[in-house]
């Protein structure tokens, strides 16, 4: 059984026991999390899809950590007219465990 999931933007393929980097949550580690915007679940072969979202469906993770991701670099640049513009960034995540999928 899987699931099909929505969250901080993105979607995800999850099913019980997987572990996930996602947009960062506003919770606790050890929290226990609950996304209701479940877009597919496949469960037996059998197909159920949510227009937009599956009734009564919801997908239990537990929060391991909080984090940044590795650093990329942000170069602006204009040839021939002094312009550079050097800036960094690490986008934050949270680390997830599906714990359960409920459809």
């Amino acid at each position: 059984m899987y699931a099909i999931i929505e969250t901080g933007g993105k979607q995800y393929r999850v099913q019980e026991g997987d572990t996930l980097y996602v947009e960062k949550l506003p919770a606790v580690a050890g929290e226990t999390v609950e996304i209701d915007k479940v877009l597919a679940v496949i469960k037996d072969d059998e197909l159920v899809v949510g227009a937009p979202f599956v009734q009564n469906a919801k997908v239990l993770f537990k929060v391991v950590r909080h984090g940044r991701g590795k650093k990329i670099i942000v170069f602006k640049y204009k040839a021939k007219k002094n312009y550079r513009r050097k800036q960094g960034h690490r986008q934050a995540f949270t680390q997830v465990t599906v714990e359960k999928i409920e459809a």
